[in-house]
C-alpha cells in the first residue's frame, strides 16, 4: 500500500490500509487513519491528524507551517476529519499559538485544485471550495458553504451555513447563512436558492427565509430592527435561527 519511493518518518502512524503514492513525503507527528489514499508527490507535515477515507491528490501540501511572520516554530496542529477530497496543489497550514493553535477541517468536504486554507481556519462539513479559492487566517466556513472559483475571504470572516459566493468574489465581511454574494467587494445578491432547494425544506421554511432576507436587505431598516422583526415573525424555525445566529455572532459586520 506504500510505494517504495515514498518517504515516511518513523514516528508517523499510518493504519495498515492507508495508501501512499510515489515520491510522497510524510513527516513526523503525522497520524493517518484507515482507508485514506495519498497520491503521488504529496507532502504532509505534522503535527497533523487525518481521519478515515480521505483522498489527497498529487502535489498537495498538507500541515505546513503557518504563513504568519509571528510564527516561531511553536508546536501547532492540523486536524482533518473523514471522507474529504483534497485535490491537486491544495495547501493547508497548521494553526498559530496567537490564535487557536489548530486548523480544523471537518468531514465530507471538497477542496478543488489549488485551494488555500490558511492558519487557524475552521471548515465544518459538506463545504465546497472551487478551484483557486482561498481563505485567510482565522476564517470559518460553516456547513454547506460553497466558495466559487477564485473567491477570496479576508481574515477573521465567518461565512454562514449554506451560503454561496460567485466566481471571483472578494469577501471582507461576514456572510449570513443562506445568502448568495458576488463582486469585488462582495455584495448580497439574494438567497442561495439552489442550495436551499437541495435541502428539501418545506414551502413554509423556504418562504420564511425569503421574507427574512427581504426584511434584512430590502426594507431599509436598521440591523437591530430587522433582526427583531425576523425573530418575532419567524420564531421557532431552525433555519431562521441559523440565519439570525450567523448575524448575531458577527464581529466584522455582515455584508449588507
Amino acid at each position: 500500500m506504500i510505494h517504495n519511493t515514498a518517504i515516511i518518518d518513523k514516528s508517523a502512524k499510518l493504519d495498515s490500509n492507508v495508501t501512499v503514492g510515489p515520491f510522497s513525503l510524510i513527516g513526523p507527528d503525522v497520524e493517518i487513519k484507515s482507508g485514506t489514499v495519498i497520491g503521488a508527490h504529496v507532502v504532509i507535515q505534522g503535527p497533523t491528524y487525518i481521519g478515515k477515507n480521505n483522498k489527497i491528490f498529487s502535489f498537495a501540501s498538507i500541515g505546513g507551517d503557518p504563513q504568519d511572520k509571528k510564527y516561531n516554530n511553536e508546536k501547532t496542529f492540523l486536524e482533518i476529519g473523514d471522507d474529504n477530497i483534497i485535490r491537486e496543489g491544495v495547501t493547508v497550514n497548521r494553526g498559530t499559538t496567537q490564535e487557536n493553535s489548530k486548523t480544523i477541517i471537518g468531514s465530507r468536504n471538497l477542496l478543488m485544485a489549488y485551494v488555500h486554507v490558511a492558519h487557524d481556519c475552521i471548515i465544518e462539513e459538506d463545504v465546497v471550495m472551487v478551484n483557486n479559492s482561498a481563505i485567510a487566517g482565522c476564517v470559518r466556513l460553516e456547513k454547506g458553504v460553497i466558495l466559487g472559483g477564485f473567491s477570496l475571504v479576508h481574515q477573521f470572516c465567518n461565512i454562514g451555513a449554506y451560503s454561496f459566493s460567485a466566481m471571483g468574489s472578494a469577501i471582507s465581511k461576514d456572510v449570513p447563512a443562506f445568502v448568495r454574494v458576488s463582486g469585488n467587494p462582495a455584495k448580497a445578491r439574494g438567497l442561495n436558492t439552489t442550495g436551499i432547494s437541495r435541502l428539501n425544506l418545506s414551502k413554509t421554511v423556504s418562504h420564511s427565509l425569503k421574507e427574512a432576507y427581504k426584511i434584512l436587505y430590502l426594507r431599509k431598516m436598521t440591523l437591530e430592527a430587522a433582526k427583531k422583526e425576523i425573530h418575532i415573525k419567524f420564531d421557532q424555525i431552525p433555519e431562521i435561527d441559523l440565519f439570525l445566529n450567523s448575524i448575531n455572532i458577527s464581529d466584522r459586520g455582515i455584508i449588507r
